[in-house]
């Protein structure tokens, strides 16, 4: 065994247990990714956030966001846009994953520089996809990718992942038949790890990690 495939190994042992206490959410450091250690992972509720100057962290954080489906709540000037604007865009599902990741990573977003979406988390959740474990939604006007999102689909809940918009509204449409496509297969929640402004303004919250734990059977 390789000193790779050792470190993944304890790492496997370190999530096993992910009610365990952390410092700023941080349940381990290091070890190489690959689809076999990000299923595991996420299937304990764990996940990678690569930060720039630090080995790769893995995060089981104290307060995790979710959406609870029965309780979305679209902004006012949201459900006025899409009644108006729906029509002029396709929404698909897993038809372009690879550019919508490529896309996220991209994406610029206010009060951050640079992206934690790096080569390697690229490279290894494209596998993921390509095993059916992870998904992307497009939005699409006419043959051009204005928007979309992606997200890891574990044994037990999907968990959200990142998102991108060429246009105003596009991540809030993008987020809402996210939600819709989901509810079609029998999902009550869904994890956003984080709640972003977009995020809160559909309802998001944190509940503590007890809590998810409890949700996703752990």
């Amino acid at each position: 065994m390789s000193v790779e495939d050792e470190q993944n190994e304890l790492l496997k042992e370190i999530f096993s247990d992910p009610s365990r206490e952390t410092i700023e959410g941080v349940i381990a450091v290091g070890g190489k990714l690959d689809p076999e250690l990000l299923i595991y992972a996420y299937d304990h509720g764990v996940f990678p956030w690569p930060h720039e100057g630090y080995p790769l962290l893995w995060f089981c954080p104290d307060q995790r966001g979710v959406i609870d489906f029965n309780e979305l709540h679209l902004p006012k000037s949201f459900k006025k846009w899409i009644n108006k604007n729906r029509s002029q865009f396709t929404i698909t599902i897993n038809q372009n994953f690879h550019e919508v990741l490529k896309n996220c990573k991209t994406q610029k977003r206010l009060g951050q520089n640079g992206t934690w979406i790096t080569n390697e988390i690229e490279e290894n959740y494209t596998q993921l996809y390509k095993m059916g474990h992870a998904f992307s939604l497009e939005v699409w006007r006419g043959d051009v990718l204005v928007g979309g999102i992606y997200g890891v689909q574990s044994e037990k809940y999907f968990s959200c992942e990142s998102m991108f918009h060429k246009e105003d509204n596009v991540s809030k449409l993008a987020l809402y038949e996210l939600i819709v496509n989901l509810k079609s297969i029998g999902h009550t929640w869904m994890d956003i790890q984080m709640v972003t402004s977009v995020c809160n303004s559909f309802g998001g919250k944190l509940i503590n990690k007890a809590e998810f734990l409890k949700r996703i059977g752990l």
